[in-house]
């Protein structure tokens, strides 16, 4: 064969191509199980860090049985429908009517504190913003708050994945009595005696609007939820009242 031939550097080039594309398409499938294994362990170390539970990847499958008591989906009413809370894409779910969309909950119990954690997602400067919020068992009160990010400037709207701007959030309240106002990033900075405000960052303001913006939009998609349960625990309150009640009268009848 002339190696000097067009037609010989274009079968080589062609040999080349087929057997490269080749390596790499079973590369690409031997290692996706590790991929989603690595994708799964980083979700469940993000919900345990929401409520105050940090551990290593390899620690998290362990750790997450342990913490997260029980998980499940809401619709938009509020009401549970059958489906994996865990398995959920917001990404797909959020291109869908509202009607139509699932809503996962993650229920956290921790030294006998129950915690209810919300997946949130939206759109930063660059691209998608995501995160998790847990709500004690008020499902009013910030318990603590994570968010990461796909694509934001280092040093500026990246930061929102850091420490010093997700622990502010903790504390704070969505509600202010029984209206929904959500928590929002403020420019310039809130102050000290504000419920429902954090912090912003310098030179991220777009970033920091994008993560107001997804809070709101996620947050507000569960208030019915909140209100179910708010009156279930009011129910059981008075029930729990009823109960001491009648065991102080049976108590003072077995005195008497």
């Amino acid at each position: 064969m002339d190696v000097n031939k067009n037609s010989y550097t274009f079968g080589f080039a062609i040999i080349m191509v087929v057997l490269v594309a080749s390596v790499l398409s079973i590369a690409a499938i031997s290692l996706k199980p590790f991929q989603d294994t690595n994708i799964e362990l980083e979700k469940k170390q993000n919900i345990l860090n929401s409520v105050g539970i940090k551990v290593e990847r390899e620690a998290a499958e362990e750790a997450y049985s342990k913490y997260i008591i029980n998980s499940f989906v809401v619709n938009s009413e509020g009401k549970k429908i059958n489906r994996d809370a865990f398995n959920i894409d917001l990404s797909k779910e959020l291109k869908k009517d509202v009607e139509s969309q699932a809503f996962p909950i993650f229920v956290s119990k921790k030294n006998d504190d129950k915690s209810y954690i919300i997946p949130v997602r939206g759109t930063g400067l660059w691209g998608p913003i995501w995160g998790f919020v847990a709500l004690k068992d008020d499902l009013n009160t910030v318990l603590g708050a994570v968010f990461d990010h796909k694509a934001e400037t280092p040093g500026l709207g990246a930061e929102i994945n850091l420490s010093w701007f997700q622990e502010p959030f903790k504390g704070k309240t969505i509600f202010d009595g029984d209206k929904f106002v959500s928590i929002t990033v403020v420019k310039g900075g809130a102050s000290d005696d504000d419920m429902h405000g954090v912090d912003g960052i310098s030179g991220g303001t777009i970033t920091a609007d994008g993560v107001t913006a997804m809070l709101e939009e996620r947050l507000e998609k569960y208030v019915p939820f909140f209100e179910i349960m708010r009156k279930k625990l009011e129910v059981e309150s008075v029930l729990d009242s009823l109960d001491t009640e009648n065991s102080s009268i049976d108590t003072l009848n077995i005195i008497q």
